[in-house]
């Protein structure tokens, strides 16, 4: 593993690393910031939205300052494997930035886009290793495609204790963004993708949360494409609490997260210090 990237930021530091990955069959990148004195501080990763890298999270949404006040350590990782052989796409939904946060079984795909298992296996496990952090006291959240990526991640796994989203991609079978996703990366097997599909999981799943935090704008010009609705529906079938805030004047945007970033950081730090 190799620190490319290390800047002082409110008393902690905001740290880049690149590592050869298993998972994926390249090199990956993840971003790390680490508030000062923070052994066995709580962690929350973040999963980004499609055309993200980690540079766009840690560079426009302000979260450090409040990453530091609260003592908890965020974890950034990219949203797709990248690199001159890896199969990509003209298609912005498709290939290097839109990994979906899944395991593809179609060829080319197959190979190296398997950010589900990257993301709560590996990376989880690279940094239990080289990282004092705790183990036990583990969030994640995520915007958009990544947002439905935190949400499907935190219901199948133990790992992680807390959830939340910004504008999240709750319907992969519905959604325009996930069309070309479904047939090139699961061959357009319901069964496969119902495996990843936020709205699917929550109907099914016998893991329940305290709550599921998601903030929306309603000025979100993907509005109609998250079905939140139908997410909230879920919800209350499953007597899963969903405390779903949607703001006047949002859109979908980086404006929106650093807005109410600081929200989502004392949810998961409030939540986790206390179990």
């Amino acid at each position: 593993m190799e620190l490319i990237e290390k800047h002082r930021s409110f008393q902690g530091y905001q740290e880049v690393y690149r590592h050869s990955s298993k998972i994926t069959n390249c090199d990956m990148q993840f971003a790390l910031y680490s508030p000062d004195n923070c052994i066995d501080v709580p962690v929350l990763y973040f999963l980004s939205g499609i055309t993200c890298t980690e540079q766009n999270f840690i560079q426009k949404s302000g979260f450090q300052q409040f990453a530091s006040k609260n003592q908890i350590a965020v974890i950034v990782p990219d949203t797709s494997p990248r690199g001159e052989n890896i199969p990509d796409d003209e298609n912005y939904k498709l290939g290097c930035g839109a990994g979906f946060y899944l395991n593809a079984t179609q060829e080319p795909w197959s190979k190296n886009y398997n950010m589900y298992d990257y993301i709560t296996k590996e990376l989880p496990d690279i940094i239990a290793k080289n990282f004092k952090f705790s183990n036990s006291k583990v969030g994640i959240c995520g915007h958009s495609m990544g947002g439905g990526g935190a949400i499907q991640c935190a219901l199948k796994n133990d790992l992680y204790k807390s959830v939340s989203a910004f504008s999240p991609i709750c319907s992969l079978k519905k959604s325009s963004f996930a069309k070309d996703m479904f047939f090139n990366y699961l061959n357009n097997n319901e069964e496969e993708l119902n495996l990843y599909d936020p709205i699917q999981l929550i109907k099914h799943s016998k893991k329940k949360f305290t709550d599921i935090k998601i903030d929306v704008g309603l000025d979100d010009e993907f509005l109609q494409d998250l079905y939140l609705d139908d997410f909230e529906e879920a919800c209350n079938s499953a007597d899963q609490k969903l405390s779903l805030n949607k703001h006047q004047g949002y859109d979908h945007g980086y404006y929106f997260i650093h807005s109410f970033i600081e929200q989502h950081i004392k949810y998961h730090t409030s939540y986790l210090k206390n179990i």
